[in-house]
């Protein structure tokens, strides 16, 4: 597997400034390998970087400008939050924090090995101390030890952890979210003002089976994971179709809230894959690409 993953690499549609020394092109003119663009010749510029070629053609100067490639911040937001620790059903699917966190992990190593810098951030009412890796795949051992100490537990609050990561990291870059956006004040303001910080969304839904289509009948009682409150229904085809309605219209709206902000949204099920999520829905949803 892991010789598999090194054939991808994190992309995003924005250009960040970043670090020199990641793998992965930027617009912006600077020093590189890779030639972008020629431009007129000014007083102060580098001698060494003039076409002469040209000159010796149009007898004008141009200078040769080259594509950078910044190590851009990549976050990953992982939701320890109680309810990730639903979603496996009877038959198949495993709970949606097992599933995130072997997501994360894959997406860990695939920004490693391409010398990104990478950080792993667990949330739910607040943010966790997170970890950071960068460097190469050699840190990916203690990134794995990282990920399996976490468990699950509290509630979610985008508007909390969102203002606390503005105001500790005003430097923007890849975030990438890995969670089942339950959250009962809403997370679609939080994740909007995160990108009008300048930071690239890309919105990785984990969602268990029974999420979208519940598999009961007749009259339940339903226990919230998070707040421990209760509710009695009476449940029949009709109602699930409601349901079937509003969780569909509810990733509508987070799918377009990234798409309007040059983003992406990749719903998931657990009882997909690992893999097929990984190199099917993430390489088709441009978050992934191969080298």
């Amino acid at each position: 597997m892991l010789e598999k993953l090194e054939r991808l690499a994190l992309r995003w549609q924005k250009s960040f400034t970043g670090l020199f020394g990641g793998h992965n092109p930027s617009r912006f003119p600077g020093p590189g390998q890779d030639f972008l663009d020629h431009r007129h010749f000014h007083q102060g510029d580098d001698l060494r970087s003039v076409n002469w070629r040209a000159y010796m053609r149009l007898e004008r100067l141009f200078l040769k400008m080259f594509q950078i490639e910044p190590r851009v911040p990549v976050w990953l937001f992982l939701d320890t939050s109680e309810s990730m620790a639903c979603g496996a059903s009877a038959g198949s699917g495993e709970p949606k924090f097992a599933y995130a966190c072997r997501l994360a992990a894959m997406l860990c190593y695939v920004g490693l090995v391409r010398l990104d810098t990478i950080a792993l951030q667990p949330f739910s009412a607040s943010l966790a101390p997170s970890f950071k890796a960068q460097g190469g795949r050699h840190r990916f051992a203690p990134a794995m030890h990282f990920l399996g100490s976490l468990e699950t537990g509290g509630r979610s609050d985008f508007h909390a952890v969102v203002r606390q990561f503005i105001s500790e990291h005003p430097a923007n870059g890849l975030v990438v979210v890995l969670s089942d956006f339950l959250d009962e004040q809403g997370c679609e303001a939080p994740l909007q003002h995160l990108a009008d910080f300048g930071n690239e969304l890309l919105l990785v839904h984990v969602a268990g089976p029974e999420d979208r289509t519940p598999p009961w009948q007749g009259e339940v009682e339903l226990v919230d994971a998070e707040s421990g409150g209760t509710r009695r229904l009476e449940l029949d085809r009709t109602a699930v179709e409601y349901h079937e309605a509003a969780y569909d219209e509810f990733g509508q709206g987070l799918q377009y809230l990234a798409l309007r902000n040059r983003g992406r949204y990749v719903p998931l099920s657990t009882d997909m894959p690992v893999e097929e999520a990984v190199f099917g829905s993430l390489v088709r949803s441009r978050g992934l690409g191969l080298r």
